[in-house]
Formats: structure tokens, sequence, C-alpha cells
């Protein structure tokens, strides 16, 4: 039984440390030997770039409030870059004063790469169809790049009010809260699609199955260069309306995932405390579904080994039995924890494609 106690003592403690000990610790070290970022007052050139598969509902608006924006008019340029889009995406955008690249159907970052490769902007940055900024976002945001080791940067992206059941306003408030910590640490392990850019010279052509969430912070790493947060850069989404269709969302963003850890050599070359908080953030919270697994799977083995491992079991029984009687923070956690093994046993039976689909009822 020593392998089994291991087992279970061992994932146990996996789950504790990447949901709870280590965004503590992080907050704490950042306190600590937190790195500032040298930003100032600066207005480079830039390209906003919106990527963009049949988005004819959105896409005026996107441009309305790009064009909006408090950020010299002469400094800035709007690119819609669609993926072979059906509907009427590039009419509308065309109209509403966006210059815009036709590609053939290959995906959100063939897309990007693209768009990128026709801009000379000192700086490209880059925006959801849905998302909406506020007028000072660009500004804020680039100027992180006065500091000549920023590479990336991230804004925050403040979800609205779901209509639904969805509690991931709440999971994403404790992201963002480690986000910065892990920023001030060195750098974020992830990003977020609406609101981030990167210097145009530190600009990365990658598998166009990965997207740049997650593998451009570590890629600037590598670099030696820094990824950082921008709290006071704020875009704004609406979630997926209800948890059931979160969880269909998290499973696609998940085999992503699964093909950046296993497949994007992200691990290699990083700095020791950036290490830690790749295997801390993203390689353990990938693997919580499996981590749960062994420990139901070892408790279930050890229950007449003692007192403890009888009370762990009612535990896991009436957390499932909460998430099962009524929406809340318990169903999210578990559907979005089992989301983590589907999308594993997706990637290994049929890969991951490039192209993507809105999620449902955020538009």
């Amino acid at each position: 039984m020593l392998v089994v106690k291991t087992l279970f003592w061992g994932s146990a403690a996996a789950l504790a440390w990447t949901h709870v000990g280590y965004p503590v610790a992080a907050a704490a070290l950042a306190r600590v030997r937190g790195r500032s970022v040298e930003g100032a007052a600066w207005e480079p050139t830039v390209t906003v770039i919106v990527p963009a598969y049949n988005e004819e509902t959105v896409i005026e608006r996107r441009i309305e409030n790009l064009r909006a924006l408090d950020y010299p008019a002469d400094k800035l340029e709007l690119v819609v870059t669609s993926d072979a889009s059906t509907d009427r995406t590039v009419a509308l955008a065309e109209a509403a004063g966006a210059r815009v690249l036709r590609n053939p159907r290959g995906g959100k970052v063939a897309a990007q790469d693209r768009a990128v490769a026709e801009s000379s902007a000192e700086i490209v940055a880059f925006s959801d169809a849905n998302a909406t900024w506020a007028p000072d976002a660009l500004r804020k945001l680039v100027r992180n790049f006065a500091d000549p080791d920023v590479a990336y940067v991230c804004g925050k992206l403040v979800l609205q009010r779901a209509d639904g059941t969805n509690r991931e306003g709440a999971y994403w408030r404790y992201e963002l809260w480690l986000r910065e910590s892990e920023s001030r640490l060195h750098s974020v392990t992830g990003g977020n699609g609406s609101i981030y850019a990167v210097r145009r010279a530190d600009y990365a052509e990658v598998d166009s199955r990965f997207g740049h969430d997650l593998s451009f912070p570590y890629l600037m790493v590598q670099r030696g260069r820094r990824a950082v947060f921008e709290a006071d850069a704020l875009a704004y989404e609406k979630p997926t309306p209800d948890i059931e269709t979160e969880y269909r969302r998290k499973v696609r963003m998940f085999e992503h995932c699964w093909l950046i850890t296993l497949r994007g050599r992200m691990l290699r070359g990083l700095p020791p405390l950036y290490l830690a908080s790749m295997v801390s953030h993203r390689v353990l919270r990938y693997g919580s579904g499996i981590l749960h697994l062994v420990v139901l799977g070892a408790n279930l083995a050890l229950v007449r080994e003692g007192l403890v491992y009888v009370v762990a079991l009612v535990g896991h029984a009436g957390f499932l039995l909460l998430a099962v009687a009524r929406p809340g923070l318990p169903r999210y956690y578990a559907l979005v924890t089992w989301a983590t093994v589907v999308a594993l046993r997706n990637y290994l039976r049929r890969g991951v494609p490039p192209t993507w689909q809105a999620a449902e009822g955020t538009r």
C-alpha cells in the first residue's frame, strides 16, 4: 500500500499547491523581490490586429471602438485579418474604416502572421472581435515597452456578468490576481486574446495550432525578455452564458494547452524561478483532472486503511453531490477540471485543428 499512499498524498499535495500554495507563495514572493517595469509615456507606431472569422454581428462595433481610442491617429493602423469569412465581415470592416486582409482558411494564428508580416509599426497589438477596449487601454498597454526588457504585454480582461449560470468571472478574478504576482516576479505564464501587444521585432511565428496566449510569454522568456501584465489596460468581453457552454469552450481550449505542453518545448531554457511558475501554474493546472482521478482511485483503495481516508472519500462524495445538485462554483470547478481530462483524450485521439469557431453566447 506504500505506492498507493504515495500516489494519494503526492497527487493531493500537487493539487493543493497549484490551486492554493503556489498563488499564495507567488504573491508573498512578489512583495519581497518584485521587479518593476520601467514604463513611461510613449507613443510608438502601433498596428492593432483583429483576426476574424464570420464576425458580422460585432465587427462594426469593434472597429468603432478602436477608432475612438485615445491615441494619435497618425500612429495607429487598424487591420482586420479575415480567416476566409463567408458572411459580411469583410465588407462591414472595410466600411467601418479598417484595412482588411483576406486569407484562405488557415486558422487564427495564420491570419495574425499575415497581418504582422504586412505591418511596419513598432508595436503590434491584438484583440478579439467581440472585445471592447477602454479609451486609454492602448496607451496604458504600450507604455510598458518603454522598458527595453519588455517584449510582450497583456492587458486586463474584465468579464461582464454572465446571463446564466457561468461562474467564470469568479475564477478569472483569481487568475488575474495570480498573473499580477507573476508579472512582478518576472513574467506572466499566460496571456489572453482580448488585449495584448508585442514588439514587432520580437514577434514569433509559432505553430498555427498553439495560439499566442500560452506560447508567447514563455517564448519571450526563453529569449531573455519579459512578458508582463498591465492591470490598467482594460478590455471587456461577454462570457459564455452557462456552465455547460463554458465546459465545451474549456475542452477546446485545453486541447491546445495539452498540445503546447507536450509538443511546445515550453520548459526548455527557462530561468529557475520562471520554470517553477510554469510547472506550478500551467503543467499542474492542466493535469488537475488526472491528479483528481489518481487521488480518488487511491482513496477508494485506501478506505480501509484509516479514518483519514474515510473522511477524504466522504469529502469527495459530498463535493460531487454539491456540484450535481445546483449551479455554482463547485459545479464550475468539477466541469472545468473534467474538461482537462476530456481535452487530453481528444488531443491523443485526433490532434488539434488550427481553425476556430466563436464561443457560443459571447457575441
